[in-house]
């Protein structure tokens, strides 16, 4: 399994506000084209995000995502119920984080990613930074590796 953070991993971390009131992100079609991939090999993709949005419910929707987890800023507690819905150990499992509250999770996991941007703290804590920016072909990147390398993935 794929577990992915939102704003600065599949966002360049940039939102606006429309004149509805609805927060908007840009999506990269070249992640989404990755994560489809990830699924047709039957491997499960979550979210878990501290964002309460519309905009990343339709994303979770049209691609298909498995679990979704909003509002969750300590984001342990929806990776254990994460592990328990899907019946995934840590070994199983992948993370991709860019900010200090995603450090928990990156140190759980087999195989953890961050982009090039990412906090500091947090780059220290991977095992794979990509070269493709957040938002931006990132997850992509990484799924790729998924698919090349398997859940068995390792320092790279």
């Amino acid at each position: 399994m794929l577990v992915l953070d939102v704003d600065g991993i599949l966002t360049d971390c940039k939102i606006t506000l429309d004149s509805n009131g609805e927060w908007k992100r840009f999506y990269s079609v070249r992640d989404g084209v990755g994560i489809k991939a990830l699924i047709e090999a039957n491997y499960k993709v979550a979210i878990i995000t501290g964002a309460n949005a519309i905009d990343v419910r339709a994303r979770v929707k049209m691609l298909g995502i498995h679990y979704l987890y909003e509002g969750s800023t300590d984001k342990v507690p929806a990776f254990e119920d994460l592990q328990k819905k899907s019946g995934l150990s840590v070994d199983e499992m992948a993370y991709m984080g860019d900010d200090y509250f995603d450090i928990p999770l990156l140190n759980k996991v087999k195989f953890s990613a961050t982009v090039p941007d990412a906090m500091d703290e947090v780059i220290s804590s991977v095992q794979y930074i990509t070269k493709r920016p957040a938002g931006n072909g990132a997850v992509r990147e990484v799924c790729d590796y998924i698919l090349k390398y398997g859940y068995y993935a390792t320092k790279a």
